[in-house]
């Protein structure tokens, strides 16, 4: 989501926020180990051109994925028969941490279309498949997900107002807008949230169509990224219906799910790179008392930023089990996305503190990974949407085996 990062000079190595992981095979350790040497030698220094778009960040972006297909290391959770390396989220988590140091880390090494080629493998038909899961898998086509509406609360999607009519030889024809959409200023697909009726469908539209239009790219705290777009009379063939009619909240469902803890992997990373700057700093800078780290409030910044961190990672890392085995993880993924998107905001807050000035101005990484998480709490459902959910559900099984 995040744009406008600076990069530091150089990017610290992994320090012990990183201890502590559940156990990882030796194999899939090795490839965390490339995955995130390939991040932090060859993402970070060029996040600020990816951050400021245009052509000179698609120029880069090409170069840095063509670098992760020569390394081996291209879209490693894809599946396979679309011409990725189909590793399980079990093992793909460990990577998901590594990638997401930069929020340009999924997109280089061709991770970040994983919910729409699952979506569409899953629900889309055969002749969509064939047309485009490829071509998607390969970094040729970009994808974006369109559910939220202006002045239409994105936790109730019942209250969606996009429509679409059917029309002659079963083609869709979309009304409406859209709005705080990932990617969609540069997308090629876009899978869009309508109403059918009485029932909520998705629909897969090329972003060439005639009546795809983007209004406008929405700055989140004064940081691009996101966009807004209209749909005046957009037409689709049938089979860009994706799944049955009707079926749009089953599978957004199952797509929310696992996004919700891709993003909670993700946050970790970026929490340890924050807590890592913020180490650096309270070790090499000094003042005529002698140096941060000496200080007991800077040492208790760090502590809690690192207890953040040790306590969150376990309760991820027990959604991503349940989701793994097909349980019920909807308590797993609520706990998990709440307790990440806290612990990210609080870390980058503390490595900003022990910045000082600097933490704020644009040599640092830090006022983007602020941002993120300040923005992670409202992603995939705002903080009080989670807890609500989960103190109902746990209340229900209580009374039930009470």
């Amino acid at each position: 989501m995040e744009r406008g990062q600076a990069t530091p000079s150089a990017a610290p190595a992994p320090g012990p926020a990183g201890f502590g992981l559940p156990t990882c095979p030796p194999d899939v350790a090795e490839l965390r180990g490339r995955v995130a040497a390939f991040v932090r030698e060859r993402v970070l220094p060029v996040e600020r051109a990816l951050d400021a778009g245009g052509p000179a960040a698609r120029g880069e972006l090409r170069r840095l994925q063509q670098e992760a297909k020569d390394a081996g290391l291209w879209a490693l959770p894809l599946p396979e028969e679309v011409g990725g390396q189909g590793l399980p989220l079990s093992r793909y988590a460990h990577l998901a941490e590594a990638e997401g140091a930069s929020d340009h880390g999924p997109a280089a090494l061709g991770s970040a279309p994983l919910l729409d080629v699952l979506m569409l493998g899953r629900h889309a038909g055969e002749a969509v498949r064939e047309r485009f899961l490829k071509r998607i898998a390969a970094g040729e086509l970009r994808t974006c997900y369109a559910m939220t509406e202006p002045e239409t609360p994105g936790t109730d999607p019942a209250l969606t107002t996009t429509r679409a009519e059917a029309g002659h030889g079963g083609t869709w024809t979309l009304h409406g807008r859209k709005w705080f959409i990932t990617g969609a200023g540069e997308a090629d697909l876009v899978t869009v949230l309508a109403r059918t009726g009485e029932e909520l469908s998705l629909f897969l539209v090329p972003t060439s169509t005639p009546g795809f239009r983007v209004v406008r790219e929405l700055p989140v705290l004064g940081v691009g990224g996101q966009w807004e777009i209209a749909l005046d009379g957009v037409t689709v063939p049938a089979d860009h219906l994706v799944g049955e009619r009707g079926q749009a909240l089953r599978i957004a469902g199952e797509r929310l799910r696992l996004g919700r803890v891709l993003r909670c992997l993700r946050w970790l990373g970026q929490a340890e790179r924050a807590f890592d700057l913020m180490c650096v700093r309270a070790r090499t800078r000094s003042q005529s008392a002698g140096p941060l780290a000496d200080r007991q409030l800077v040492q208790q910044l760090v502590f809690d930023a690192l207890l953040a961190i040790r306590t969150t990672r376990p309760l991820v890392y027990e959604a991503v089990a349940r989701l793994e085995e097909g349980e019920d993880a909807r308590v797993e993924t609520g706990l998990a996305k709440v307790a990440a998107a806290r612990m990210l905001q609080q870390v980058a807050d503390a490595a900003i503190q022990v910045h000082g000035a600097a933490g704020l101005g644009p040599d640092s990484a830090l006022p983007g990974l602020f941002r993120l998480g300040r923005a992670a709490r409202l992603l995939d459902g705002p903080d009080e949407l989670h807890i609500a959910a989960v103190a109902r559900r746990v209340l229900r099984d209580h009374a039930l085996t009470s």
